[in-house]
């Protein structure tokens, strides 16, 4: 497909993304001590379906579930299981729906109950530099300055920036070109065009980089054990500027968070 989206597609993404966003939305509200993400992969699965669209993951490259289920030192892909979630973990959800024929795909970081302080400043930090790299996504830029914003401003604070896994394209199918890392050089790679559309998701480490893949086939975790943190957008260029096509409003809306750190990224204010 095109890396170009026209304005109908881009709408038609933007659809399939709020489902999402309005997902975890839902999930923000069960997530806490003595909860399995294996129910709340079933809540996911039921509220798409409900909304009359279909688990994007569920069986993409024989994935089993509806949500990647990433807790404490495992990056992404982590499979909903039936260990019951504990106060002062950490639980990255990964989800992805398929509707009218086009994706939306992204992920939040949550905390479970109270976290350490050095484990929030982590999230806050991530979350952080999912919009540095927004921020250069953008007419006259380049894949690299995506990369470089999140590398330069994560590093800065010791955290180890995941080189294996990347962001991509989205449209009709859940991975495109191109391919957007999370670390890079200023005016290196694919140049940005008019309509691209990108899932943005930086995985960012306390400790390490490295990271290493449980027996399952699927499950990432950090080398060394320590946290690891996962946030993610979909984002067009539209009018040379960079607009996010899914929001944390919702998440927001259901764990008391006030903030405007997404104003800067949409035309106008996204509709309840």
């Amino acid at each position: 497909m095109s890396l170009q989206k026209t304005t109908e597609e881009i709408e038609l993404i933007r659809s399939s993304a709020l489902l999402v966003s309005k997902t975890l939305g839902m999930l923000a509200s069960e997530i806490k001590p003595g909860v399995t993400t294996l129910d709340l992969d079933k809540k996911a699965e039921t509220f798409i379906r409900d909304h009359n669209a279909i688990p994007g993951f569920l069986g993409l490259y024989d994935f089993p579930n509806t949500l990647c289920m990433s807790p404490n030192a495992q990056v992404v892909h982590g499979i909903p299981n039936n260990t019951p979630l504990q106060a002062g973990d950490i639980i990255s959800i990964d989800c992805g729906v398929l509707q009218n024929g086009y994706y939306g795909d992204h992920a939040y970081t949550f905390a479970v109950g109270e976290i350490n302080p050095e484990t929030e400043k982590l999230l806050e930090r991530t979350k952080a530099s999912l919009y540095k790299g927004i921020e250069a996504f953008c007419i006259g830029n380049r894949v690299g300055d995506v990369g470089y914003a999140i590398q330069q401003y994560v590093e800065q604070f010791g955290y180890g920036v995941v080189r294996e896994l990347v962001g991509h394209g989205l449209g009709t199918t859940m991975h495109e070109k191109p391919e957007m890392p999370n670390y890079g050089k200023r005016g290196r790679g694919k140049a940005f065009l008019q309509g691209m559309v990108v899932a943005i998701e930086p995985m960012i480490n306390q400790g390490t980089h490295r990271i290493k893949q449980l027996k399952d086939g699927w499950t990432i975790r950090t080398a060394d054990g320590a946290p690891s943190a996962h946030f993610e957008h979909n984002v067009a260029i539209v009018n040379g500027k960079p607009e996010l096509l899914s929001t944390f409003k919702y998440v927001n809306e259901a764990l008391g968070i006030v903030t405007d750190e997404e104003a800067p990224f949409r035309a106008v204010p996204l509709e309840i």
